[in-house]
């Protein structure tokens, strides 16, 4: 629980049932809380019309390192395809062993979107990309070696653990990274600019197009890659008062609510529970549209 952690992802799902059975079967994840969204949480999300739908947080069946995924009931989009958008793109989790998890996992359940590989230019990590029933997108990486860049990367302490980065994918790569300094206190990373075959294939450009991003971070914790997305992207349909379809929100420990730079959503509210665990939480919109729920620290 330090400043800048990534305490949850939360998916916002049409299928909540076989979303839910498939993070149970396929990632080894069990729940640990469920219910339904309350009015006052709807609304904190900016998403009032999801009151009453059913949620599910989500930890790793067997040991971890204590974060969270969320799987929140909502309405299928017509027209949202996943890696076209502004908004968060993807998580980022660390697993045991990426060529077990790719050999194994339904690919019913999880359209695999690239075999494990290296990063070109990084030799820490092999990691490879799922999206799920909901159009979500995960990035399952193995850390070989936890020192990159000025960062410590997590090695995995369950079969699937955290999300430890989460995707963000950038209109304005330079304005949304002021954002993240200035108004939530994280730091500025280092910057990167290298062929993203993920981005690539999903908007038809050559194998040698050359994507920049710029990696939060607080000390050597990684928080968020910010990718400057190409012109043809275009902002997320929503459902009429419901959070983004896919990856919808990001949750980070935040030390002091009442330092940041930007307006909430809601004022604000302690909540209870194994993610909240009575601490004050709100939620604000940043210049990609992504959500970010604060839980103070």
């Amino acid at each position: 629980m330090r400043h800048g952690a990534i305490l949850c992802g939360t998916v916002n799902t049409p299928v909540f049932d076989l979303s839910l059975g498939d993070y149970l079967a396929e990632l080894a994840m069990r729940v640990v809380e469920e219910g339904r969204v309350s009015p006052d949480l709807a609304r904190s999300w900016g998403a009032p019309a999801q009151v009453g739908c059913r949620f599910a947080v989500l930890a790793p069946r067997e040991g971890g390192s204590g974060g969270f995924l969320r799987l929140v009931e909502g309405s299928r989009v017509e027209g949202y395809r996943s890696l076209s958008t502004y908004g968060w793109a993807a998580f980022e989790m660390t697993v045991r062993d990426a060529f077990a998890l790719h050999a194994r996992i339904d690919r019913a359940a999880f359209r695999v979107l690239g075999a494990p590989k290296p990063v070109p230019g990084f030799a820490n990590f092999i990691h490879f990309q799922v999206e799920g029933r909901a159009g979500e997108v995960l990035y399952l990486n193995t850390v070989l070696e936890s020192r990159m860049a000025g960062l410590e990367l997590p090695v995995a302490e369950a079969e699937v653990d955290s999300i430890f980065i989460a995707v963000l994918a950038a209109e304005d790569r330079a304005a949304t990274l002021r954002f993240h300094v200035d108004a939530l206190g994280f730091e500025e990373g280092e910057s990167f600019t290298f062929p993203y075959s993920m981005i690539n294939q999903s908007f038809g450009l050559a194998e040698d197009h050359a994507t920049t991003l710029t990696m939060t971070k607080v000390g050597a914790m990684p928080a968020a890659e910010i990718d400057q997305y190409p012109q043809a992207a275009r902002h997320r349909p929503l459902s009429p008062g419901e959070l983004p379809p896919g990856n919808a929100l990001l949750t980070f420990a935040h030390d002091d609510l009442d330092s940041v730079r930007a307006p909430f959503l809601e004022p604000p509210t302690r909540r209870d529970g194994p993610l909240y665990g009575g601490r004050r939480v709100a939620t604000l919109v940043g210049p990609s549209e992504e959500r970010i729920e604060l839980v103070e620290c």
